[in-house]
């Protein structure tokens, strides 16, 4: 069991620099700023295990994470709207989605992976709803209202998404990625 959890954390937090296809992406050894056509939404989503020695609670919960990526990920993006993720950390994972229409109709969807793990979630923390916490956060994100910058490293965050271009000329500072909205 133990080496389960072990071989998800790895290839869920400990190898976020391959590509959907398990490819190893290169260091991109200039300043970099990804650009992403049209809205988009930014979900975080994240677990916090309150009762380790608990184990039959939160496997299951951190298993399940990995399943519904690898399914969103397989899937043409133009049919799900998942644009794709990185891991922030061993419990947090940013994913980032064309609409929250496309998010929400996963969420619902009783074909995919996600609701059969909420649901028997809820049904095994009716009543330890405190052994483990999970949540998410969802932003949606007008057109041209972000910016950032990536510098020396793999694709990263919406560098993963985006189209990456060079952070030269009116895109070196901030308020020219923000395309003059500040």
């Amino acid at each position: 069991m133990c080496w389960g959890l072990c071989i998800c954390w790895r290839r869920c937090v400990l190898e976020p620099s391959q590509d959907l296809a398990g490819e190893m992406s290169k260091i991109i050894d200039k300043r970099v700023t990804a650009q992403l056509e049209g809205d988009f939404v930014v979900f975080l989503i994240g677990v916090k295990i309150n009762a380790w020695w608990k184990v039959h609670k939160w496997l299951p919960v951190v298993m399940a994470m990995p399943r519904m990526l690898k399914e969103l990920s397989i899937q043409p993006s133009e049919e799900t709207g998942f644009l794709g993720h990185t891991n922030a950390g061993p419990s947090l994972i940013v994913q980032y989605w064309r609409s929250f229409e496309y998010l929400e109709a996963y969420a619902k969807s009783q074909e995919h992976a996600h609701f059969p793990a909420w649901r028997a979630f809820n049904k095994s923390m009716k009543q330890t709803r405190g052994d483990i916490g999970i949540w998410h956060e969802t932003y949606l994100v007008r057109a041209g209202e972000y910016e950032n910058v990536y510098s020396g490293m793999r694709p990263h965050g919406l560098g993963r998404v985006g189209d990456l271009v060079s952070a030269d000329g009116s895109l070196s500072e901030a308020q020219g990625r923000l395309k003059d909205r500040v």
